[in-house]
């Protein structure tokens, strides 16, 4: 069955789901483009529903994706381009949505290792700076991030869009800076944060073993409970006029270098698509 019209209920409760107000109601977001649908349901994620249409496919994978969440039991629609377009939130439609429901993320979800390498993510107000993060993470590969004190719905479709699916993969817990300090300390970690005001270079610090690594808000950096918690403060050197880097940017940064010295140990990985979009 093809839906043809955007006045359709479906298409206009989808649309409503854009709203974060709307989305933490329902308890429910908007997943767009093949990447993202396949990460996914390849990690189980609670996806309820499907709108595709063929003619803004970008590549030959999409079908068997469909064919799979069908079995999943989910529903899915065909809509028309016009439709899919009304739907898309993306400047470039790739021909797939998807309605999904919220995950919990709690410390209680988090995996406990003694060595990992995690990440603190303090009231970063960007969606496509948090979407960075978990991508980036999941690249260095980080055993977990801790988002403490959010400013950022992080089923944002831009935090979703930025991270490139990692969101599904990586393990996340919403919690206070005091219940992760705590947490952290409880497996011994150590807590390094990032502030460009540091006298210690990032780079000069062992970051391998058992570490967090915080990144702070775009526009105040870390809080005075990270600076004061912290075993070490360290800094990237900056050798022209400004004075700190995109926050995405720093964690890529300090996230290899601790990758390297570790040497490039991987603990999350899950199946990929080589074929993927």
């Amino acid at each position: 069955m093809q839906i043809i019209s955007d006045k359709n209920p479906k298409i206009k409760y989808a649309v409503r789901l854009r709203n974060r107000n709307f989305r933490d109601r329902e308890q429910k977001t908007l997943l767009e483009g093949y990447r993202a649908l396949f990460r996914a349901q390849e990690s189980g994620f609670p996806i309820e529903s499907c709108f595709f249409c063929p003619e803004l496919f970008l590549g030959s994978n999409e079908n068997s994706l469909i064919g799979r969440l069908a079995a999943d039991g989910v529903e899915i629609w065909e809509v028309s381009a016009s439709v899919f377009e009304k739907l898309a939130y993306r400047d470039r439609p790739e021909g797939l949505l998807a309605i999904a429901g919220y995950r919990k993320h709690s410390l209680d979800g988090m995996p406990k290792n003694a060595d990992g390498l995690y990440v603190i993510a303090e009231s970063i107000e960007k969606p496509g700076n948090l979407g960075a993060i978990l991508r980036t993470a999941d690249g260095a590969g980080a055993d977990g991030i801790l988002l403490c004190d959010k400013t950022t719905d992080i089923y944002n479709p831009n935090v979703i869009r930025a991270s490139t699916g990692t969101l599904f993969t990586m393990p996340i817990a919403d919690c206070t800076r005091g219940d992760a300090f705590e947490w952290l300390k409880g497996l011994d970690i150590r807590i390094v944060a990032a502030d460009p005001h540091a006298e210690t270079v990032y780079s000069d610090l062992d970051l391998s073993g058992g570490m967090a690594i915080v990144f702070g808000a775009e526009q105040y950096g870390i809080s005075d409970f990270w600076k004061a918690k912290s075993d070490h403060l360290v800094r990237i050197p900056m050798a022209g006029m400004a004075d700190s880097l995109n926050v995405g940017i720093a964690s890529a940064i300090m996230l290899f270098e601790s990758a390297r010295q570790r040497g490039w140990k991987r603990s999350n990985a899950i199946p990929r698509d080589n074929n993927a979009n």
